[in-house]
């Protein structure tokens, strides 16, 4: 019998779908179905429009968490296990130690000559870490788990469409496959969004100045990556529309 006295527990993996759950149910379908639709349509949509198209998808997104919050026990807002689970963000650093060394070794390292240029050029992008974190685990994550009929099924699910969101990105599609299932396993042991958030951060620069830009075309997804020109200069992460590093 499920613990009641922890609503987050209660996925469909502890609790049949009875009639008092199919309005919750159909709920999360529709602001699933509708968050990952605006999510595709934005990376696929030119500008400006594509601004249009990511606002209105922030927009539902705030209003449906509003609407359907878990709250911020459940959704990982909160530093219990965080020490415990620091592990994880030692080994991101780690794995990104060697990379960052077999760049330099390779010469395909490129990082800001200071500090506050570092942080200058890559703050955004530990914030839009988050929010992808936030939109993977938080958004979609436990909606599926309580649409299908297992974890497994909804890690599965919600790691596919992380990838394809990236599509046709030949790095990052083949990396989020691998890290967003790690992530789904990380945040239900845990049950802490910083840890995952973290981590993102951490591998996502390392991606940023150890891959040449002609590679992954400035870690550009969707329209963004086909529509790519080579600058000369420095690379840098907006993460203010659909076509770089969305969901």
């Amino acid at each position: 019998m499920a613990d009641i006295s922890q609503p987050w527990l209660l996925d469909r993996t502890a609790v049949g779908a009875d009639a008092t759950e199919k309005p919750r149910l159909r709920r999360d379908l529709i602001e699933f179905t509708v968050a990952f639709g605006l999510i595709l349509l934005a990376v696929w949509t030119p500008r400006p429009w594509q601004q249009v198209v990511s606002l209105t998808t922030l927009l539902w997104v705030i209003s449906a968490t509003w609407i359907s919050f878990d709250g911020w026990r459940p959704m990982g807002f909160r530093v219990t296990k965080f020490w415990r689970g620091s592990w994880v963000l030692g080994l991101a650093a780690l794995l990104a130690a060697i990379s960052i060394a077999v760049a330099a070794w390779q010469r395909t390292l490129h990082v800001p000559s200071l500090p506050s240029l570092f942080l200058e050029r890559y703050w955004a992008y530990t914030i839009w870490s988050f929010l992808q974190e936030f939109l993977l685990l938080n958004f979609f994550l436990l909606r599926l788990l309580r649409i299908l009929p297992s974890r497994i099924a909804a890690m599965i699910t919600a790691t596919t469409l992380f990838a394809l969101v990236h599509l046709p990105n030949p790095v990052l599609t083949p990396l989020t496959l691998i890290w967003g299932y790690a992530a789904c396993l990380i945040f239900l042991h845990y049950r802490n969004l910083y840890i995952p958030a973290l981590s993102h951060a951490i591998l996502g620069i390392c991606i940023a100045v150890t891959i040449p830009g002609h590679i992954d075309h400035n870690m550009r997804v969707g329209l963004g990556y086909l529509t790519y020109t080579e600058h000369h200069g420095h690379r840098e992460i907006r993460p203010v529309s659909g076509s770089r590093m969305s969901y």
